[in-house]
């Protein structure tokens, strides 16, 4: 049976999987400058497996320390600024900022004030998070967040509730006053027991209560070309410690951005040949595909999930998900086709397509291939 943890980790509080602990980084405002994506790089290979992930929260994930490692690694981190040094506000730091964000624009400032305020943040459920998604037009809509300040219709930010439809009008330099008294209501009403914004069931105050929908969406960015620089898409979320060194060798550029869609943003010119795992090609087949890290790297796995996803997907039509066990948790979209691993076999099913089809079970790699012909 697939446990479902109920917090997240992070440089005070790692998490154990199978290749090791886990050590989550959160940079601010989803920025690594040149420099620190160097050291980090090297970090990651000096104290762990050099396995790096990128999370649907924007964050990265350092993978395979141990108990001695990881301490002086979050030493590390912290004198990078990439870490803060007081636990409980580095547990709170759940921001997640539209990654298309320039400097001086609204999500910028907004992000910069919640970060210089974050020890007036009340504790909230680990998995609680807060997006600003202030640009002309939101970004990270799709994206779940407790509490959101995001562009409303006709212009104006608003402050919406996970759950909610429509958001309150907020007031210029008092966009984060009303966030945080949002966040205290939610703590002082029993949302922790809760858990999430969208399943607490206490009505907001009336303050609280907003008619204003959000903004028409706009889309991710596409691999290659994006205003700042060079969109890059991760195969599966996962980057070597060497290929961030080799992207720190390559001149041109000056930092690195974070999005939850396994893509990285890189500012400026990159000139050179990327490092592997990286791609500027939006017709790669593997952008639609979604695989967990699988057996033996996640202990509650029980098949091995990515060669195989790389083997079936040029032959896939739609969306794919294959999935270590029955959690489904690397899955960023709904999927046309999903594997699923139980018992060290494997479930095939059609959520989205044909969803009344009935599933077939206890499956082997070989009757895999042969379904989708891909032998």
């Amino acid at each position: 049976m697939a446990i479902v943890r109920g917090w997240c980790p992070d440089a005070w509080r790692p998490m154990m999987a199978g290749d090791g602990l886990l050590l989550r980084v959160k940079p601010p405002l989803g920025r690594l400058a040149r420099d620190q994506l160097i050291s980090l790089a090297a970090l990651a290979r000096t104290h762990g497996n050099g396995q790096i992930d990128l999370t649907r929260r924007a964050n990265l994930q350092l993978r395979g320390l141990d108990e001695r490692s990881w301490p002086r690694l979050r030493d590390h981190l912290i004198n990078l600024r990439l870490v803060d040094a007081d636990a409980e506000a580095e547990t709170a730091r759940n921001l997640m900022i539209a990654p298309g964000w320039r400097a001086g624009d609204d999500s910028d400032r907004l992000g910069r004030a919640l970060l210089a305020r974050s020890h007036e943040w009340p504790r909230l459920p680990d998995k609680v998070g807060v997006i600003i998604d202030a640009g002309p037009a939101p970004m990270l809509h799709g994206e779940p967040g407790d509490f959101r300040i995001e562009r409303g219709m006709g212009g104006r930010l608003i402050l919406r509730a996970d759950g909610r439809h429509a958001g309150m009008p907020l007031t210029r330099d008092r966009e984060i006053d009303a966030l945080l008294a949002l966040a205290h209501w939610f703590v002082e009403s029993g949302g922790s027991a809760a858990g999430r914004m969208a399943r607490h069931a206490a009505p907001l105050p009336a303050w609280a209560v907003g008619t204003v929908m959000p903004a028409a969406p706009s889309p991710a960015p596409m691999p290659g070309r994006w205003a700042g620089g060079l969109a890059c898409a991760v195969a599966f979320g996962r980057i070597t410690a060497t290929a961030l060194e080799r992207l720190g060798d390559q001149p041109g550029w000056t930092a690195l951005r974070l999005t939850p869609w396994r893509m990285i943003l890189v500012e400026g010119d990159l000139e050179g040949i990327l490092p592997p795992g990286l791609s500027c090609d939006p017709t790669d087949p593997l952008r639609h595909v979604d695989a967990c890290p699988g057996c033996p790297e996640c202990p509650q796995a029980s098949v091995e999930t990515r060669m195989l996803a790389c083997r079936l997907a040029p032959h896939v039509a739609g969306r794919l998900h294959v999935s270590g066990c029955t959690k489904g948790c690397a899955g960023i979209a709904p999927a046309d086709v999903l594997l699923a691993g139980h018992d060290g076999r494997y479930t095939l099913s059609f959520p989205t397509t044909d969803a009344a089809a009935p599933a077939r079970t206890a499956l082997s790699i070989a009757d895999i291939l042969a379904h989708f012909g891909a032998h």
